[in-house]
């Protein structure tokens, strides 16, 4: 389910869950995401119906960008407090091995 943004964003949200049920990625065969998935449709919903997940997704999706872009060095202000303590618990959940960490993607 993702947070309706308008019409040719979320049309274009649409296509972009579809392929990857349908082809996957370069990392990721489509079996997979089909057997976890429950539609190959995006539900997509308007803010205004208060959705606590999609809240919670924006809780987490801002300070995630900002960690990211503060690592490659195109974060040109702090990160905020709020922030600095979501990055923190986020941190621990990433999968690290041999100093390297998965799951975190620059595109």
């Amino acid at each position: 389910m993702a947070e309706s943004r308008g019409g040719k964003e979320d049309t274009r949200l649409k296509h972009s869950f579809e392929g990857l049920w349908q082809q996957g990625t370069d990392f990721v065969d489509p079996d997979r995401f089909q057997s976890r998935l429950t539609s190959k449709k995006l539900k997509i919903k308007p803010k205004a119906n208060n959705i606590s997940g999609l809240q919670l997704a924006d809780i987490l999706a801002h300070p995630s960008r900002n960690e990211i872009l503060f690592e490659q060095n195109l974060l040109s202000k702090n990160i905020a407090p709020f922030a600095k303590n979501v990055i923190e618990i986020l941190q621990k959940k990433y999968y690290q091995h041999h100093g390297k960490i998965f799951g975190k993607k620059f595109i």
